[in-house]
């Protein structure tokens, strides 16, 4: 374990932020940059924080369901109290509907070999668990105006995939509150609405970041949390163009919609992936959902060079698109008069994969490209980075030998060499926000 070491985390989101906490307890010295006004006001704060398995690659999986503990024992992992209270972890259950009977196959392969608890659905259990859900099959995604997107389907779904562990956190911000709490009782400490404009070197190596301030923090290691500025981060620090793996902002939006009469979603609403129609959603406070893009291929995507300047008006398209896709798997699905919803952005790796790592830059690590579904790894992921920065730290070599990572909760063991920066573009991936 190193002992009187310093860590700058650039980002105060969550990620970042669970990092801190987990190097505090490793006996660093933490400091979090971030140039909002209060931790998870980024884009943690417009998450639809879903708690979730499906993912198309076995660490993904391990690293999901080991993440998943952290939040069913909230309280326990922070070790403090509060004063607003804890985020919940609201187990709704998840499911992911199934338009041929082989979808997902190589899925559940992965949850057998991982222990993920799932059951499969045929179309009638579907409808009785969930009467408001239209089971007919729309494959492919089709764009609103397209004119087959108004014909009649012609079969039904081949069933569903529930796995009962999952759910989402209510409340992401205060997730993040909660971590500077326990961030802060441990010795850590913040500098928010401060902007880094320079990664600082000494001798070959990272030694703190200048600030727009022009303020100086010094550091043995420095982190790049910083969601979708990360690749700016990272050309600042000069190691983008020795990573086979790199990142991008995305532009995003999630609607909000109240939930059909006479059914409470909040009551009895699962955590939804849809392929078929290629959206998905949750429950959401005050007997409402969140609706989301699943990323099919017909849906253009909106790629942002300043993650400091982009459009958060919803848009009338993408609207139309995600919400006339639920209405044909909700026919009863009430809809507003005017579009209501967030607009923020995604820090999408070229595999959607997400980097945990080390960087060519000594000193100089990585926790970035989360892609849209990393907020429910945001335990986890502090634990793993702060190991591998011991690892690194301590004179081991990620590049050559990548770290092993024993999950805390599940015993599983994690090679986190799936998320290094020189990976080659894994094409299990999904290349979506499924990951």
């Amino acid at each position: 374990m190193q002992t009187n070491k310093t860590a700058v985390i650039i980002g105060g989101g969550i990620i970042g932020c669970g990092i801190a906490l987990q190097l505090l307890r490793r006996g660093y010295r933490t400091c979090n940059v971030d140039r909002n006004a209060e931790v998870g006001f980024g884009s943690t704060v417009n998450s639809c924080a879903i708690v979730r398995f499906s993912y198309s690659t076995l660490d993904s999986v391990k690293l999901a369901l080991e993440g998943h503990h952290y939040w069913k024992n909230w309280p326990e992992v922070l070790g403090v109290k509060d004063p607003r209270g804890f985020a919940r972890f609201i187990q709704t259950g998840h499911l992911v509907l199934k338009t041929f009977p082989t979808d997902r196959a190589e899925m559940l392969e992965l949850y057998r070999k991982s222990g993920v608890r799932f059951a499969e659905w045929t179309p009638e259990q579907l409808r009785e668990r969930l009467p408001i859900y239209d089971t007919a099959s729309y494959h492919p995604p089709k764009p609103v105006d397209d004119p087959a997107f108004q014909l009649a389907p012609e079969r039904q779904l081949a069933g569903a995939i529930f796995c009962p562990d999952g759910g989402y956190v209510n409340d992401p911000q205060l997730a993040t509150h909660n971590l500077r709490c326990a961030i802060e009782a441990a010795g850590g400490r913040f500098l928010l609405q401060q902007e880094v404009v320079e990664i600082l070197r000494t001798a070959g190596r990272v030694s703190g970041v200048r600030l727009a301030s022009g303020q100086v923090v010094a550091a043995h290691v420095v982190v790049n949390a910083a969601g979708p500025h990360s690749v700016v981060i990272n050309r600042m620090a000069g190691v983008e163009a020795a990573m086979n793996v790199s990142t991008r902002a995305l532009r995003r939006e999630v609607h909000h919609l109240p939930s059909p009469e006479g059914f409470d979603f909040n009551a009895r609403g699962i955590c939804t992936s849809d392929p078929d129609l290629g959206i998905y959603w949750r429950p959401e406070t005050g007997n409402k959902l969140s609706l989301g893009s699943g990323d099919p291929p017909c849906d253009p995507k909106t790629w942002v060079e300043d993650p400091r300047e982009f459009d958060r008006s919803i848009s009338e398209r993408q609207w139309e698109t995600q919400v006339f896709r639920l209405g044909h798997r909700v026919p009863e699905l009430p809809i507003p008069g005017q579009a209501q919803g967030v607009v923020d952005l995604y820090d999408v790796s070229t595999d959607w994969i997400p980097i945990y790592d080390k960087s060519d830059l000594p000193g100089f690590y990585m926790a970035i490209g989360s892609s849209g579904h990393q907020f429910k790894n945001a335990g986890v992921a502090g634990a793993l980075m702060a190991e591998l920065i011991d690892y690194e730290e301590s004179g081991g070599d990620h590049d050559t030998q990548p770290l092993q990572f024993n999950g805390r909760f599940t015993g599983l063991t994690i090679n986190t060499g799936e998320f290094s920066r020189r990976r080659n573009i894994n094409k299990a991936s999904s290349f979506s926000v499924r990951g």
